[in-house]
């Protein structure tokens, strides 16, 4: 009785399911990093919206610049983390559940971009007669604008994508059980809470910080469980 052929695996492809895990941990790290720096600059810079003058504008805007610098790059590597989040799932990627994976974080990308591009905006406007534009209805209505993008649509599309993240987890089992709850636990309170303080934007890239770490530590297998299989399936 001849015994079934078992399917070649080639060495350059269980490298690369090997290097995927890691290399989703280092863009996560990156953007994580990146983010976070990005948002306790502007932070520093701007103030808190609530007592807003505009007279920072007066000031040195170089943090602001470095910081608007920055967010580019961490959405290069947040799209890298994406990209590798979803390659580990591999043939046992729930379409339904990817797609929403997929468009929120795309979206929290978009939001992200578009505030900061707003805010870049602001200082640019500002340069010739920065108290003059600080005074204005254009000015509030910008700063407004800012605030509203990257501390509430932003922050809802951050909570989408960690749901949808955490669903993929629990029915294919690429990651624990409690990570999953955790991150819905996380994405519950971005998704409800009501604030434009900035500081609560560094909640979802200290959430990516802490899976890219566990994922660069325990490096978790990139390939579903028989039981998860059946679970995406049905």
């Amino acid at each position: 009785m001849v015994a079934p052929a078992t399917p070649e695996v080639k060495p350059a492809e269980v490298t690369r399911r090997a290097a995927t895990p890691v290399a989703g941990a280092i863009a996560g790290i990156v953007f994580a990093v990146l983010f976070s720096a990005s948002m306790i600059m502007f932070r520093q810079t701007v103030g808190d919206i609530t007592n807003d003058t505009g007279a920072w504008l007066s000031g040195d805007t170089g943090l602001l610049k470095f910081a608007l610098f920055l967010l580019p790059f961490a959405g290069i590597a947040f799209l890298w983390f994406i990209g590798v989040g979803r390659a580990r799932l591999g043939q046992f990627e729930d379409q339904f559940f990817s797609t929403v994976f997929l468009g929120s974080g795309l979206l929290f990308l978009a939001m992200v971009f578009a505030g900061a591009a707003t805010a870049g905006a602001i200082v640019a406007a500002a340069s010739n007669d920065p108290a003059g534009f600080a005074a204005s209805s254009t000015y509030a209505y910008a700063r407004q604008a800012v605030a509203q993008i990257l501390t509430v649509y932003a922050l809802r599309m951050a909570a989408i994508f960690q749901i949808s993240q955490a669903t993929l987890w629990l029915r294919t089992r690429v990651m624990p059980r409690w990570m999953a709850l955790l991150t819905i636990a996380v994405a519950l309170v971005l998704l409800f809470v009501f604030t434009q303080s900035f500081w609560v934007a560094l909640i979802f890239p200290a959430w990516v910080l802490l899976v890219s770490v566990y994922i660069l530590i325990v490096r978790p297998g990139g390939r579903a469980t028989a039981e998860g299989s059946r679970e995406t399936r049905s």
